[in-house]
């Protein structure tokens, strides 16, 4: 059975080819995190991750993950609670409307293995650059239409450095 992996969980592919993850967790597994936003890739709202790295659900089409391991805001957490970042999101009151926090927080657990990683952002090619323009950087594809990235660069510091969050 052709199959994808969402959240642990396997689930068969869709018949039709022209699905999109995006519609695919919407539409066949009732998952409504990563949110339907411009549908072209561009607002990062449908962030998921694709075996830990972030993508736009709404660009990739479901049969292309087969064997893959999709995570969504809904795989973030842990039954031992929320993730860090998820914390530290609710903390710093990093959301206004809500619409693009998921996106939002499944970029910046990908930011945070990155740099568990060592992977290199554009600004690290600069001579100078501060922590927070790093993360401006990575967090760049995903638009928040209410203005909080202040509190969201903040969110993002706080789960990275495990500053206080509980």
């Amino acid at each position: 059975m052709a199959a994808l992996t969402i959240n642990g969980q396997e689930y068969a592919l869709p018949d039709d080819p022209r699905t999109t993850l995006l519609d695919f967790l919407h539409q066949h597994v009732k998952l409504f995190g990563a949110k339907k936003g411009c549908d072209h890739g561009q607002c990062g709202a449908c962030t998921v991750l694709v075996e830990g790295e972030r993508m736009n659900a709404c660009l990739l089409l479901a049969f292309q993950l087969e064997g893959k391991a999709i995570t969504t805001i809904e795989g973030i957490a842990t039954d031992d609670g929320l993730h860090p970042l998820q914390q530290a999101f609710v903390k710093c009151d990093a959301f206004q409307c809500g619409y693009c926090t998921s996106g939002q927080i499944c970029s910046g657990v990908a930011l945070m293995s990155e740099l568990e990683q060592n992977t290199p952002s554009t600004v690290w090619f600069e001579s100078d650059y501060s922590d927070n323009e790093d993360i401006k950087e990575r967090m760049s594809g995903n638009l928040c239409r209410c203005g909080a990235y202040s509190n969201i660069i903040d969110a993002v510091n706080i789960a990275r450095d495990n500053k206080g969050v509980s």
